[in-house]
């Protein structure tokens, strides 16, 4: 069953907005839902008329919210990489692991992989305790850097196994022939290996998460009647389509900005497509969220959900 549920598009589409009244409509079906925001510009609480925290404050009943916090997450990272260096290298005191690592807070990618664990920790720990849960996604450069990172990092881990379980072989090999020699007494065996058995940790870990994007994940881009933002839904197409991740909707937000003549393009016309009118007034209340018409959109995720 596709029990989670992601909204990605460019910047300023309306992702909150529709999250927020998708989950709030699941809610009032009678569905338990969580609704995460893991965009760090956090707009998430003002739209629900609650101040969010990392951990699920109750909006109503039957719906609970969150907003990721990526600097704790970005530190627990590190913290649990560093400590699992410093238990496998604790013979190497000349390498200065801290310093290492206050470098690494800053270094390219660390932030994506941050998301993709708080990703993992929702869905693992939180997701069992309710029917859905709705995640209100960064912008997309952000957003299709942690969707691709179960594939990437999945195959890259899969090469340092193979070249571990060669490292190990020869190290039986040397044992072997020299028995008195110091690898003999080093780990030869993968099955007690440490860094071979947390790379295989990691590699089921990110199994798990491209099962949850490809199979297990309601996935809708959102546009608006823009060139701008539809050039970006159709790059967002085309990397989902590259990592076997299945496209299920496409929302229309904010048809009535322009009195333009607007057609859907042909790559995106395919999807389900659901309209939204523009609120100029805005978003105060959930009566209002409720009136943005997000209805028909759960009604297509649980009918599509149950029928998988």
């Amino acid at each position: 069953m596709n029990d989670r549920a992601f909204f990605l598009g460019k910047g300023g589409v309306g992702k909150t907005t529709l999250s927020g009244a998708f989950a709030l409509s699941l809610a009032r079906k009678g569905k338990k839902v969580l609704i995460a925001s893991l965009d760090p510009a956090h707009n998430l609480g003002d739209i629900l008329g609650t101040r969010l925290s990392g951990e699920p404050i109750t909006i109503e009943p039957r719906l609970d919210a969150l907003e990721v916090d990526l600097a704790y997450w970005v530190d627990k990272y590190l913290n649990e990489s560093r400590a699992q260096m410093k238990a496998n290298y604790s013979y190497n005191t000349a390498f200065n692991l801290d310093s290492f690592f206050n470098i690494m807070k800053y270094s390219p990618g660390t932030e994506e992989y941050a998301v993709l664990w708080a990703i993992e920790d929702i869905h693992c720990r939180l997701g069992p305790l309710y029917d859905v849960v709705v995640f209100d996604t960064p912008p997309t450069a952000l957003s299709l850097r942690f969707l691709s990172l179960p594939v990437i990092s999945g195959l890259w881990v899969k090469e340092l196994r193979q070249l571990r379980e060669k490292i190990l072989s020869k190290r039986q090999t040397v044992a072997r022939i020299n028995p008195e020699s110091p690898i003999a007494a080093s780990c030869i065996d993968k099955d007690e290996d440490k860094v071979y058995g947390q790379l295989k940790n990691i590699g089921l870990r990110l199994s798990r998460l491209e099962l949850l994007f490809a199979k297990e994940s309601f996935i809708s881009v959102i546009v608006n009647p823009d060139r701008l933002s539809v050039d970006e839904a159709l790059r967002i197409q085309e990397e989902l389509n590259r990592l076997g991740i299945p496209l299920s909707a496409v929302c229309v937000n904010k048809k009535g900005i322009s009195d333009m003549a607007w057609a859907q393009h042909p790559s995106l016309a395919g999807y389900p497509q659901f309209d939204f009118d523009f609120t100029r007034e805005g978003i105060s209340s959930r009566e209002e969220l409720m009136a943005v018409g997000a209805q028909a959109l759960a009604a297509h995720f649980l009918n599509r959900a149950g029928n998988q």
